[in-house]
């Protein structure tokens, strides 16, 4: 197949940023706009058709597997010889099943934000300025999915923290905003210095920036091998890197706080590209991590764990809807990286099969693999209409927290339903997307470990919990209109308009359809679905699937006795019998103030002091010195360049004749 259009899918979103960027101010509000919709629908379109090129026109090889292309390269930079190695840093366009479903989720989740943003960024100052960096934000993740390397993925994993800081910090004449943003570049930074050096470990032993060993030359995999003593320590250093972008524990911080942000921002960066950077880096690297570090890959399965039920407690306490989701996502990542870090070795020769064949493959043990990949996707589509819907329920109400809603659903039918759809599919429940992939990764880890299964069930049964608690809490709770509307300050609730509401209607289709798909798939009536590679669902364990739907629907059923009505007795009771321990989920079990603890206690007085007085007094001091020593030994021989002919005379007379002195005395 010829791909050479792809470049198109990389430069269309740059020239949105450059067209909006310099000569934006001079465009009106809608026509920077369309001008940066119409860039981004174009790349939508290009994206879908290069990933239906992909699955279906170049279908999988002989040995069932679908190929990994490279549609065009470049080198960019010879390093010539060093580490023993000729090293180049190539660009290109690398085409593998997770980068074109990846291609197809950064651009339909951005092509829906961009349009939504006509409508909830309407009449803001900047929003030129916005629409700038959305396009940039864009391209940049674009890049890093489609990279052929891993020093082309890091260039764009740095632009993609660029361009978060920038978004997050939108508004920047808020205080908020600004400390949100710094935080999240901060933390972020802090993370990529270990993937750095994650790079030059990888590249000083392997002696390439390559990360696919079928692309390797031989004398590369050789090296490789040899480099199997190191290779779990360089990419657990790169795994960091990725936990900071995919905020895990307890580099998870800065998320709750990017909340600061415009509320489409959140669903296009913290919801659906961002956050699984991180997920994305460790399945490219999945050979080397299943073939070189197996058992290092099980900790990262530990750390996401741990993650997903510490975020899911905390999600089940917020009173700010954007940090119920926010808390959420952190949650849902978790299941992605658990789901990876599951993988048996066996595994190896299985990550790039996308249909029922990977289970038989390699008996079942590739399974994480593909349920992790699966449940990105379903992921990405319902948590961007959820935050898309919590946007359209702040637009209205005028504020993040709950107690200013209630009863929404007979003024808003379109967010009230998209939001309920939603709900049930990260919930899990069958004919909607998230039961396909979550049930998946349950199977996965049964088969690993009972005890993960187990664990992983139970924040399952939270998901479910802390999802239909917000839901209730905003649709059928009491209402704060009807009880305040005597105030002229409180205005009736009222519908987004089409732009936004069209976005929701859309993500919610899509959930709906693979979901439906995929639960038929799994009922033995949609095979024919997976005969052209196009179902993800591979492989279901009724005990797993049944336990996890009752509990699902316990969480839900608990949910919904609970929070349903006007008033909440048990919750408010349950608030009051355990304060210390709502009060600790609801400050995040205070891991915020551990951090500043640790910064400005430990490392900023134990170590950045004595580092700056040593900075101060020691190396400014010696070249403070240096120069005071060299600007006084001028000024002692200034006198000597007076430009007088006269005084010149003397003093090479005077030196001649003591030169002749000491030559007769000799």
């Amino acid at each position: 197949m010829d791909y050479s259009y792809s470049f198109l899918i990389l430069l269309l979103p740059f020239l949105s940023f450059l067209v909006l960027g310099l000569a934006g101010m001079k465009m009106s509000h809608k026509v920077a706009g369309l001008v940066g919709t119409t860039f981004m629908g174009v790349v939508f379109a290009l994206s879908v058709y290069t990933a239906f090129e992909y699955f279906v026109g170049q279908g999988r090889g002989a040995d069932g597997l679908y190929p990994t292309l490279t549609a065009w390269h470049f080198t960019w930079l010879d390093f010539g010889t060093i580490f023993n190695a000729h090293l180049i840093f190539d660009v290109g366009f690398r085409l593998t099943p997770i980068s074109a479903m990846m291609l197809v989720v950064i651009t339909t989740v951005s092509f829906m934000v961009h349009i939504y943003s006509f409508g909830y960024m309407h009449g803001e100052k900047g929003f030129q300025r916005y629409y700038a960096f959305l396009s940039l934000f864009t391209m940049s993740m674009l890049g890093l999915v489609v990279a052929t390397n891993i020093f082309q993925m890091y260039l764009f994993w740095e632009l993609v923290g660029v361009c978060s800081y920038l978004l997050i910090g939108f508004y920047y004449p808020q205080h908020a905003a600004v400390a949100a943003s710094k935080k999240a570049f901060i933390v972020t930074r802090f993370a990529d210095l270990f993937f750095l050096i994650g790079i030059l470990f990888y590249s000083f032993y392997v002696g390439t920036f390559d990360f696919d060993i079928s692309q390797m030359t031989p004398d590369q995999v050789e090296r490789l091998q040899n480099a199997s003593w190191i290779l779990p320590t360089a990419l657990f250093l790169m795994f960091i890197g990725g936990a900071g972008k995919s905020a895990m524990f307890p580099l998870h911080i800065w998320l709750p706080d990017a909340m600061e942000g415009p509320t489409p921002v959140s669903a296009l960066i913290h919801a659906a590209t961002m956050v699984v950077a991180g997920v994305y880096q460790v399945a490219c690297l999945f050979p080397i991590w299943i073939e070189f570090a197996p058992d290092t890959l099980h900790y990262v399965a530990y750390i996401a764990a741990f993650t997903a039920f510490y975020a899911a407690a905390v999600a089940c306490c917020q009173s700010d809807i954007k940090r119920v989701l926010a808390f959420s996502t952190i949650s849902q990542i978790g299941f992605m990286l658990v789901a990876l870090g599951v993988c048996m070795p066996e595994a190896k020769e299985a990550v790039t099969v996308v249909s029922k064949t990977t289970a038989e493959y390699a008996d079942g043990n590739g399974l994480g693999y593909m349920a992790g990949m699966f449940h990105l996707f379903t992921h990405a589509m319902f948590k961007a209409c959820l935050f898309l819907c919590a946007g359209c329920i702040i637009h209205t109400v005028g504020s993040n927290e709950k107690k200013y809603m209630g009863g929404l659903r007979k003024y808003m039918p379109y967010t009230h339903w998209t939001f309920l759809i939603s709900c049930l599919a990260i919930a899990g429940i069958p004919f909607f997307s998230g039961f396909c992939s979550k049930d998946e990764i349950l199977v996965a880890c049964y088969k690993f470990s009972p005890v993960m299964g187990v664990v992983m069930s139970g924040i399952a049964a939270m998901t479910a919990f802390y999802m239909f608690r917000l839901y209730y809490v905003i649709f059928w709770g009491k209402s704060y209109y009807e009880s305040n509307k005597s105030n002229p300050e409180v205005h009736k609730p009222h519908e987004a308009p089409a732009a936004m509401t069209f976005p929701l209607v859309f993500l919610s289709i899509i959930t709906v359809v693979v979901g439906v798909l995929g639960t038929l798939h799994v009922f033995e009536f949609g095979k024919f679905v997976s005969a052209n590679g196009l179902a993800f669902s591979t492989h279901t364990d009724w005990t797993v699937a049944s336990v996890s739907t009752i509990l699902a629907l316990g969480g839900i059923a608990l949910a919904t006795f609970m929070y349903k009505g006007e008033t909440t007795p048990l919750a408010d009771y349950l608030a009051k019998t355990f304060p210390r321990l709502h009060e600790a989920a609801y400050r995040r079990f205070y891991l915020d103030e551990v951090w500043m603890f640790v910064t400005h206690k430990i490392i900023f007085r134990c170590v950045s002091t004595p580092i700056a007085w040593f900075d101060r007094h020691v190396v400014d001091g010696t070249f403070n010195f240096l120069a005071w020593a060299s600007n006084a030994a001028g000024e002692s021989v200034r006198s000597w360049q007076s430009g007088d002919v006269r005084q010149y005379a003397v003093w090479f007379l005077t030196g001649t004749v003591a030169l002749t002195l000491i030559l007769l005395c000799i």
